[in-house]
């Protein structure tokens, strides 16, 4: 239960920068306000055994502005803020998030792609990763205050998920979606 929501001016910001952009384009002055902000990874995690997607469910300050509950479903995801590669990052935060232990040989990238382009413009790298029983170690729910609820969502409900407006979900977790299942085939398709 959200209470007490209120805004103040952004002061010594730890994840992102505001700023007024002053420029000059086909020789007309232009301003534009942004945000600089971390790069990301987002992994598409399907569980083999259960036949499911496993996704997260939390709450977004900026998605309550909006709706007044600021619930999300999203893909595992988490900044690029560490000396690692990419795929180290997303192979941690499926630990932390969703609680599996994944091979870093198994997580395989997808594409990347620019996000919140009108305002912040910080690039995505998609990541893919299948997961079975042998390699949960914990409930998973991510760290430090986080909260974090994993969300088993079955394949045959994951179409549906996408069209329906009353879910709030991430464009970049759609985009997935539409691309398992039109790369892995499943379900498999019909002769």
């Amino acid at each position: 239960m959200i209470s007490n929501f209120k805004l103040t001016p952004l002061v010594d910001a730890k994840f992102i920068t505001t700023a007024r952009a002053s420029y000059e384009q086909d020789g007309v002055a232009k301003e534009w306000e942004v945000v600089e902000a971390h790069d990301s990874v987002a992994i598409l995690i399907y569980h083999r055994e259960k036949q499911s997607f496993l996704l997260v469910k939390q709450f977004r300050p900026a998605v309550y502005l909006q709706n007044r509950e600021g619930m999300t479903v999203e893909l595992c995801a988490g900044i690029v803020d560490k000396q690692m590669s990419l795929a180290q990052i997303a192979q941690e935060e499926i630990e932390e998030e969703c609680g599996y232990r994944v091979p870093l040989a198994l997580v395989e990238k997808i594409t990347a792609f620019y996000a919140s382009v009108g305002f912040a413009g910080s690039r995505q790298t998609l990541y893919y990763a299948e997961v079975d029983s042998t390699m949960q170690v914990s409930e998973g729910g991510g760290i430090e205050g986080e909260q974090i609820e994993v969300v088993t969502l079955p394949i045959a409900k994951a179409k549906a998920m996408l069209f329906d407006e009353s879910i709030v979900k991430t464009s970049g977790l759609m985009f997935a979606f539409m691309w398992w299942f039109e790369q892995k085939g499943y379900p498999p398709k019909e002769l």
